[in-house]
């Protein structure tokens, strides 16, 4: 079997072996091809020290030399060339004490995380599977490489790895893979929240965000949070249909919780302040029932971006009248907002309104108006109401 590999990767193994060095590309590069996928990052695996590629490529970057992986670039874009390696002791349920490396590609695919992952090719050698993942891909199964319990010890973070990839390619979690999960879930306490956000992130954002369930029945849920745990996750269904934009996904899955309680489950998994900001609209408005006329829809839509008015039709599956009323609201260039107000701070200062807080308190009177009745947005007829 052929896999159709990138110029640049081809290039950099072709540079290894005329050297007399192996390399191979390994991991998700390969899964993906063969499962027709396209692989967002090339990996390459040798049996060359760190030293002996940095001597070969005029252009390295040392991304993560202790551990023996260099970045060769080659244009604007890079790829990660790691070193065969065996790994010491995990001592801190992440992250090897210590690595030695090896001439043995086998040495290197056994450390690896899943069967699918410990794949890699060559055109010169073709697929080396030594741990049945060509099989477990036609299975669709989610398998430790080796004894479950010694890869989850090594990395507790894997144990939200399965079932992020579960979740992505539709797989099933082999039986003794999940049983694993469920020994080793207190060691997910080890990890830091910004890694276990970024693996509950993919688990939203995947094809069947309905796998964030098995973060609760797997017993790992406890240990990312208090408040995470407390979410009634047995009531949620997440829509797939839903975009995969990391807000909504969140909110969809929060909607269940106060505002307060999605802001403090966000803030302690360490997302950012906009992805946080635009949840907490969604989760605040969830579930609101929308009267269809357009002074109330300009008033919701007031209350947020655009995209998040987008975004909340879908959650709350308001109907086509709904839409329609958006559509016309945006053709018609209603104003929503103080910024499209035909009134300024310093119109109503020439006016005669010493500055200060009634400033603003003029100006949100003449929004409010305007909402209502979205005609009234001129300048003399605001200032005939509200001033004059």
């Amino acid at each position: 079997m052929q896999i159709q590999i990138p110029p640049q990767v081809e290039q950099i193994i072709e540079e290894l072996n005329s050297h007399g060095f192996e390399a191979y590309a390994v991991g998700g590069c390969v899964r993906d091809t063969l499962l027709g996928r396209s692989p967002e990052d090339w990996d390459i695996t040798t049996s060359a020290k760190p030293e002996q590629v940095k001597a070969l490529f005029r252009r390295t970057v040392d991304t993560g030399i202790q551990h023996g992986t260099v970045t060769v670039m080659t244009g604007k874009s890079g790829c990660e060339v790691t070193t065969y390696r065996i790994d010491g002791k995990y001592e801190d349920a992440r992250h090897p004490s210590t690595v030695e490396f090896t001439s043995d590609l086998l040495e290197d695919l056994k450390r690896r995380d899943f069967t699918i992952n410990a794949m890699a090719y060559s055109h010169r050698t073709g697929i080396v599977d030594a741990f049945g993942g060509i099989k477990d891909l036609e299975r669709g199964i989610i398998r430790c490489v080796g004894i479950p319990m010694e890869r989850f010890t090594e990395d507790a973070l894997r144990i939200l790895r399965a079932i992020r990839f579960s979740a992505q390619l539709n797989f099933t979690i082999d039986k003794a893979t999940g049983e694993a999960i469920a020994i080793i879930a207190p060691g997910i306490a080890k990890v830091s929240k910004e890694r276990i956000q970024a693996e509950l992130s993919k688990i939203l954002l995947s094809g069947h965000p309905e796998q964030m369930k098995a973060v609760y029945t797997t017993g790992i849920s406890p240990y990312v949070s208090p408040s995470f745990a407390g979410i009634p996750y047995q009531s949620l269904s997440i829509p797939a249909a839903l975009p995969a934009e990391k807000y909504i996904r969140w909110a969809a899955f929060l909607r269940l919780v106060s505002p307060e309680e999605a802001v403090s489950i966000l803030k302690d998994l360490k997302l950012d302040n906009d992805t946080i900001a635009k949840a907490r609209t969604l989760v605040t408005w969830s579930g609101i029932v929308l009267h269809p006329e357009p002074a109330a829809i300009r008033k919701a839509m007031s209350q947020m971006e655009a995209e998040v008015w987008d975004a909340l039709i879908l959650l709350n599956g308001y109907q086509e009248e709904i839409k329609h009323h958006t559509r016309e609201i945006r053709r018609r260039g209603d104003c929503l907002n103080l910024k499209d107000l035909s009134i300024k701070g310093q119109d109503l200062i020439i006016a005669g309104i010493k500055p200060g807080k009634e400033i603003g308190i003029l100006l949100n009177q003449m929004l409010a108006h305007v909402l209502e009745y979205p005609a009234d947005n001129q300048k003399d007829v605001l200032m005939k109401r509200f001033i004059l």
